[in-house]
């Protein structure tokens, strides 16, 4: 059950939108389902020639518009401004339908519990309920009570949505995640019909949000980081002190007006708590982006760019996992901030296979970076300098090097957003553990679609393998691997691509038991959908090997063969990069993410 609260001025107005037809014709048989004394006019039932009552609906709306409104004339200018409080609440997908008994005594203990009109106080303000759809009400009140003073409405909020988790375990509803004020503010109903209206598949809200978060991912400093939302086409005003110094910063897409014709301005703090310029600023201070040290031999430096960075990205990952899986406060905190910034990263530079599923991944997440849990003045600049080295490598390609070690990366981070789904869990954060659940579902999505081809690769050349070295490593994962890992049903079937790997680290020099040892000993198994295909990338990566199959065979000859390579490689990878951020100059364009 979902409780929505606003404020508004015109009692009328709203009365007419809740009787009326609605914007598609989606309101049927609008009606009360209570009211704060039970006789309230009702312009849906209190209407009908020949039977006494209102001959004309209007009549009946303007009665009761005048009857919600009468404290608020007696008071004159002690009402408040914005006299109208609105609350729609509605059940979750799935729940049995409330009748119309059932919904009023909810209106009842939502008014009662926000203040609005508590149980037994004759004083309360009035307020009604009405349904105009099987799966939700409002509740309009007006906020002068009958004494004419201002009813206190302090976290009016949080204490709806509390009474509405009581109310679903009392009445066998779904039950929802609670809420701890962490999140960002939901899209208003208004911001939502004016996307509707206009063609955009989400907010400008969203838009800014998510527009906001990639240009900080990895960003050395506040001007980098303002550089970066005007090159992705958003328009930035900054807030200045008298001394100069800027004290935060609104943004806003261009063509975004209202109704006088200004641009429909948005401050950073309004998008989301941890984006104001404050938090901004304290984060590229604590977590400054030096360059690490790269988990790249020397040898591999014929590998592009992005293929180098997601392989240092990768070692970075997996420390953040053990983290997240041994602390117990603010350091771990610290660290989903930073896995937060590689997912915007990561989703900002993807290929377009996987770009949609990385996106949906990064947008999950990013509720899961916020709790009561303050993150200490840990040292993230290790994963704030693997998201800076994503963004500066500029896109990568859905094919060869490139698209296998975004499938070497994407798998660890599956991996590191359940780790997080555990850390939040064990300190109660059902939003944020729910979140990072979400992301983990879209990021084995996006690692199917990426890991595909090279998989099947290795999968053909571990069939191909002679029987005898097929037999051997067949023996070393027997050997080695957990139990219950061999014993899971269709292992052996899965286990090509690992015997093909063992293959290949074995020509290259490698003790692939000793190897295989290492690779399982790095961390936990038991989150991993597939064991096998996790193997694989963490020891293609510890020995070094090429992510693509037969990438490092096929690498000198097109060098000597074809110079100019490397250039065009660059130039698509930029046009790759560029096309996540420079969607939001026109959000006409951009593709629907739900």
């Amino acid at each position: 059950m979902v409780p929505d609260i606003g404020r508004g001025s015109r009692t009328h107005g709203l009365l007419v939108y809740l009787y009326g037809p609605g914007r598609r014709e989606e309101h049927t048989d609008a009606h009360l389902v209570g009211s704060w004394d039970g006789f309230a006019p009702d312009p849906g039932r209190d209407t009908g020639r020949g039977t006494g009552l209102d001959p004309d609906p209007r009549v009946t709306l303007a009665r009761l518009t005048a009857a919600l409104d009468l404290r608020v004339k007696q008071a004159g200018d002690r009402a408040p401004a914005e006299h109208v409080w609105h609350c729609s609440v509605r059940t979750a997908p799935g729940d049995r339908r409330l009748d119309d008994e059932e919904w009023n005594a909810v209106a009842q203990r939502i008014v009662h519990a926000t203040g609005i009109a508590p149980a037994g106080d004759p004083d309360g303000c009035r307020w009604i309920a009405v349904r105009h759809a099987e799966d939700h009400i409002h509740i309009v009140a007006t906020l002068v009570r009958g004494d004419l003073r201002n009813p206190r409405l302090n976290y009016d909020f949080n204490k709806a949505q509390a009474e509405c988790r009581r109310i679903e375990k009392e009445m066998g509803l779904r039950r929802l995640n609670a809420g701890d004020g962490t999140a960002a503010k939901n899209p208003s109903s208004a911001e939502k019909f004016k996307a509707e209206r206009t063609g955009r598949p989400e907010t400008s809200r969203e838009t800014l949000r998510e527009a906001v978060r990639r240009a900080v991912a990895g960003a050395d400093s506040e001007e980098e980081f303002f550089t970066r939302l005007r090159e992705a086409g958003v328009r930035v005003k900054l807030r200045h002190a008298p001394s100069g110094d800027a004290l935060g910063y609104n943004v806003a897409l261009p063509g975004d007006r209202n109704r006088d014709g200004d641009p429909v301005w948005y401050p950073g703090s309004k998008l989301a708590p941890d984006l104001s310029l404050p938090k901004i600023r304290l984060r590229l201070t604590d977590g400054a982006a030096e360059p690490s040290p790269p988990a790249v031999g020397a040898d591999r430096t014929n590998w592009s760019p992005p293929a180098r960075q997601r392989r240092n990205a990768v070692v970075i990952a997996e420390r953040s996992a053990t983290l997240l899986e041994r602390d117990d406060g603010g350091e771990a905190a610290a660290q989903l901030v930073g896995v937060g910034e590689l997912l915007d990263a990561v989703a900002q530079t993807s290929p377009a296979t996987t770009r949609a599923e990385l996106a949906a991944a990064a947008r999950a997440f990013e509720r899961a970076t916020r709790s009561h849990v303050r993150a200490e003045r840990a040292d993230t600049r290790a994963l704030r300098s693997a998201a800076r080295g994503i963004v500066q490598a500029g896109g990568a390609l859905g094919r060869g090097e490139d698209g296998g070690t975004t499938a070497m990366l994407v798998s660890t981070l599956v991996l590191v957003t359940l780790a997080a789904a555990r850390w939040h869990s064990a300190r109660g954060h059902a939003q944020q553990a729910h979140a990072s659940q979400q992301a983990a579902a879209h990021l084995r999505t996006a690692y199917r679609q990426a890991a595909a081809m090279p998989m099947r690769m290795l999968h053909d050349q571990g069939r191909t393998l002679p029987e005898a070295q097929r037999r051997t490593h067949e023996a070393t994962l027997r050997a080695v691997l957990p139990e219950k890992v061999v014993r899971a049903e269709g292992m052996e079937a899965r286990t090509d691509a690992l015997i093909a790997t063992l293959a290949e680290a074995e020509r290259a020099g490698h003790d692939s038991e000793a190897l295989l040892r290492q690779a399982i000993d790095m961390r936990e198994l038991d989150s991993a959908d597939d064991v096998s295909d996790v193997l694989v990338w963490r020891l293609r990566r510890i020995a070094q090997l090429p992510a693509h199959p037969g990438e490092g065979a096929r690498r000198p000859q097109a060098a000597t063969r074809q110079a100019p390579a490397p250039s065009s490689r660059t130039s698509e990878r930029n046009a790759t990069a560029a096309a996540p951020l420079g969607t939001v100059q026109d959000p006409n364009r951009r593709s629907s993410r739900r």
